[in-house]
């Protein structure tokens, strides 16, 4: 019998870890989309919110964002695999990169999303899920990315949206590593709900 509050697919996500390994997927430069001749530069956003599958799929459904993928950030070591980052040694985050058109929704947009679909006061945790690749943490493509998020935050703070303080870490966005394929959109291949902790 799983714990109270531990679905049966958080609990193979926690299985995952110790169980399966698969080929590493490498970053992907920026590009640019063409619109009626005109060369339009898209924009790249990076969140952390816990278990990366649900987090994807509640990003997936928004309009403007163009393209998703989940993987890991923030940590001290190349390439990691999945079983790596599930010991809490690598340091990294489950992460979601998200690619976007700002001329159809602003990052701003994004930072509502991101704050309403987790719970930015659990520290290395969300629900059921324990460890720093579960912490909650914005990372920056731009100084105007830094600020927005900063100022998201602060606004949440004094409206004491959250009955304790936000733990969300705001840090410049560092080198994106792609997890294995079957990671990716696992939960829209599966036809599966989103899977993450609401606030």
């Amino acid at each position: 019998m799983l714990a109270s509050g531990v679905t049966f697919w958080r609990f193979r996500h926690l299985i995952e870890c110790v169980s399966e390994r698969a080929k590493m997927a490498h970053t992907r430069p920026p590009f640019r989309r063409r619109y009626r001749g005109a060369i339009r530069k898209m924009q790249k956003a990076t969140f952390a919110a816990g278990c990366f599958w649900g987090v994807e799929a509640t990003f997936r459904a928004m309009p403007g964002v163009l393209a998703t993928r989940v993987g890991y950030i923030g940590g001290s070591t190349d390439k990691p695999t999945y079983k790596e980052v599930c010991t809490d040694r690598t340091g990294h985050a489950e992460a979601v990169e998200v690619e976007f058109d700002p001329a159809k929704v602003r990052y701003e947009d994004l930072l509502k999303v991101f704050w309403e679909n987790h719970d930015p006061t659990q520290l290395n945790r969300q629900g059921p899920d324990w460890g720093s690749q579960y912490r909650s943490a914005i990372f920056f493509h731009t100084p105007e990315q830094q600020t927005a998020a900063q100022a998201s935050k602060e606004s949440l703070g004094q409206a004491r949206r959250y009955s304790k303080p936000i733990v969300t870490q705001i840090v410049p966005a560092v080198t994106f590593y792609a997890a294995e394929d079957y990671h990716q959109q696992y939960l829209e291949k599966r036809g599966l709900a989103s899977c993450h902790i609401k606030a």
